[in-house]
């Protein structure tokens, strides 16, 4: 059986989304811009600011100004980090289980992690979280394996007794860098344009419990 998990946040620990087209809207409400249609931006959460104003504004970071509106975007998203934002359904119980059956669990992010710290403060989990890990905390972000490898440093975990748990192709392939198995959050953001088959990871879930199936037969 593992005996670590790992979680991404955006999209897999928690639903994030309203928080960030929120954020994204009040931006463009200062550009003079109408808004834009949660259900366009939704798909784009797991790709952090780039995906939230590629979406908004049709922008890339090489564009004279994606950075000023990054900066501010992220400005504006520090004041509202937590005010929609839940867990996903069924994610606190599978926590609950995980702690009871003494599985270590942590949090590895693309999300910068003074960010990402607060949001776990808010959700209650910070004492029970056994590490966070940011897109700025290792030396590379996502998809390369240095988030995760850090993460299993801070929990003393092997790779080969973790699993990671992700929305996005990069998670997937963070994971295998890792060395980890990977599972793929069929409930989440999926906002890679390949397929969530095509991702390559050794397990799709539906629900955040069905982690507990995946547990009791490894």
């Amino acid at each position: 059986m593992a005996e670590a998990i790992f979680f991404d946040l955006d999209g897999t620990l928690a639903d994030t989304a309203p928080d960030l087209a929120g954020t994204l809207n009040r931006l463009k409400a200062e550009q003079g811009l109408p808004p834009s249609p949660y259900e366009v931006l939704r798909p784009r959460v797991s790709q952090g600011v780039r995906g939230m104003l590629g979406a908004g504004f049709g922008l890339q970071p090489e564009d004279e100004t994606y950075a000023p509106l990054a900066t501010r975007f992220l400005a504006l998203y520090s004041e509202a980090l937590c005010i929609e934002t839940r867990l996903f359904a069924g994610m606190e119980e599978l926590l609950e289980q995980l702690d009871a059956m003494g599985i270590t669990w942590g949090v590895v992010t693309n999300k910068a992690e003074r960010l990402a710290r607060p949001i776990i403060a808010a959700l209650g989990l910070a004492e029970r979280c056994a590490c966070i890990v940011g897109g700025d905390t290792a030396s590379r972000p996502k998809p390369h394996p240095d988030p995760l490898l850090h993460a299993c440093a801070l929990t003393g975990h092997t790779p080969q007794r973790s699993l990671y748990v992700g929305d996005d192709i990069r998670d997937i392939q963070a994971g295998r860098a890792a060395g980890m198995t990977t599972v793929a959050a069929a409930y989440g953001y999926l906002g890679s344009a390949e397929p969530i088959q095509a991702w390559n990871a050794d397990t799709i879930i539906e629900h955040p419990l069905d982690i507990l199936a995946l547990l009791r037969h490894s």
